[in-house]
């Protein structure tokens, strides 16, 4: 009797191994769709959110292996993602379509256009970034509902070059509330580079959270906690950690990093 039992259990434990089995391959095949889209890990559960129409929480079960989503789900990922739906959801033939006979260039392509000023406009001294409304919380957060752009803000080619920016991917942002202070104060300007997604250790990022909307922290790496979002105040009784265990980073997006800071002393 005890022998059937054994059996039983065994028969039971099986498939659930066999379904965790299917969802951790899912959880990395769309991974490997991020990378290929140039999604970084932080944030990409917002991002997938608004691509599949779920919550954060829902698509972060995704890229963690704990769920996957169903037939219109998966479908509208690999729309969005670009990829074949079969491979996305059952991991068969190749990731992407390969490229029709008539749609191959027949000809070189065209030169790559230079990312900075050519001499042609070298005689100006100046870059000119583009001023938005948009405030990052150094507090409890702000939504952000409805962004214009006011004016620009002129910055020095030479100093731009020298940190090796990309004027196309800057743009000067205010700060607000004084949870970053010393380091940031309320109403300071902000320089914030899109393009630099990658949580680096101990740099400042402007975020965006589901809960707060978009704030601008101290990233911090611990190997015992992870990643936490930190504001440089002292008064820790107001402005406390936040520790993101790797499992939730991905409901966190980086807007960019803070470059540099503009204000009154």
């Amino acid at each position: 009797m005890s022998e059937l039992k054994v059996h039983a259990s065994a028969c039971d434990i099986e498939p659930m191994v066999h379904i965790e089995e299917i969802r951790a391959a899912f959880a990395a095949r769309l991974k490997v769709a991020l990378s290929a889209n140039d999604m970084p890990s932080w944030g990409a559960g917002a991002r997938l959110a608004k691509l599949a129409g779920v919550t954060p929480k829902a698509s972060s079960k995704w890229l963690n292996g704990e769920s996957m989503p169903g037939g219109a789900k998966m479908l509208a990922l690999a729309s969005a993602l670009k990829v074949r739906v079969e491979w996305l959801e059952y991991g068969r033939g190749e990731m992407k379509e390969g490229p029709a006979p008539e749609s191959r260039p027949l000809s070189p392509q065209p030169a790559e256009i230079p990312a900075f000023p050519t001499e042609d406009d070298a005689e100006d001294a100046y870059v000119h970034i583009k001023q938005y409304s948009a405030l990052l919380s150094a507090g409890p957060g702000h939504a952000n509902e409805h962004v214009e752009i006011r004016g620009t803000l002129a910055f020095k080619r030479e100093w731009i070059r020298y940190m090796g920016l990309n004027p196309k991917n800057l743009k000067v942002i205010y700060a607000q509330g004084s949870s970053m202070e010393p380091t940031i104060n309320d109403r300071d300007v902000l320089l914030v580079d899109e393009s630099r997604l990658d949580p680096v250790d101990g740099q400042v990022f402007a975020l965006f959270s589901e809960n707060k909307g978009a704030i601008v922290k101290r990233l911090i790496f611990s190997d015992l906690e992870g990643w936490i979002v930190r504001s440089d105040n002292p008064d820790k009784a107001l402005y406390a950690d936040l520790k993101i265990p790797d499992g939730e980073i991905h409901e966190h997006r980086i807007l960019g990093r803070v470059i540099w800071r503009g204000g009154v002393l």
